[in-house]
């Protein structure tokens, strides 16, 4: 496995040996030791989720203020997503700064997101899987989101890539906060865990 640091800190990107046949492909998506060796990060899995999408859905973006922070391992089993990570640290010298990563189910990509990282993506295709690894459970209490479509914040959708396709979101993402509002109400990550 290869982790690639992204221009955020504490974002990787993480290319892994996909092995195919006549039958298909194997992969091993994830290798705790791995990413200890690479990024130093000791994720340990404590939770795993998985969504399936219609084409131009939008997810996120979505972050988490646990105690001692929440990191994700996020792949693409199946179809195409537009994966989109925003620093939401204000100590950061990356903050706001957003990074695209397109990941299929091809299977040789994946992305890894430290604590204080937003997260979300736009499904490209019909019936986009995609499986997330927490280092810590959900808890409705520390979990906050960031609206999608913030102003300030100015994420490009590529919805180029989906012509003609509507774009559906759920209320809950549609009526998150915008950066200044998460900022004044102290609902983002506070200082370097």
């Amino acid at each position: 496995m290869k982790l690639t640091p992204l221009g955020i800190e504490g974002a990787w990107l993480a290319e892994s040996a996909v092995f195919k046949d006549e039958r298909g492909y194997f992969r091993e998506w994830f290798k705790r030791e791995e990413i200890l060796e690479s990024t130093g990060m000791d994720f340990s899995v404590q939770q795993a989720n998985h969504s399936k999408s219609k084409k131009g859905v939008v997810r996120g973006i979505h972050y988490s203020l646990a105690p001692g922070g929440q990191a994700k391992w996020v792949t693409c089993t199946s179809g195409t997503i537009l994966d989109v990570i925003v620093d939401l640290r204000p100590y950061s010298s990356t903050f706001k700064k957003i990074e695209y990563i397109e990941i299929n189910d091809d299977g040789d990509r994946s992305v890894l997101l430290g604590s204080g990282l937003g997260h979300g993506f736009i499904s490209l295709t019909d019936e986009t899987c995609v499986a997330y690894l927490i280092n810590r459970p959900y808890s409705p209490m520390y979990e906050f989101g960031l609206n999608p479509f913030d102003t300030e914040v100015k994420i490009d959708w590529h919805l180029s890539l989906i012509p003609q396709t509507k774009v559906t979101i759920s209320e809950k993402d549609f009526s998150a906060p915008d950066l200044t509002t998460l900022m004044n109400t102290g609902k983002l990550p506070q200082h370097e865990l």
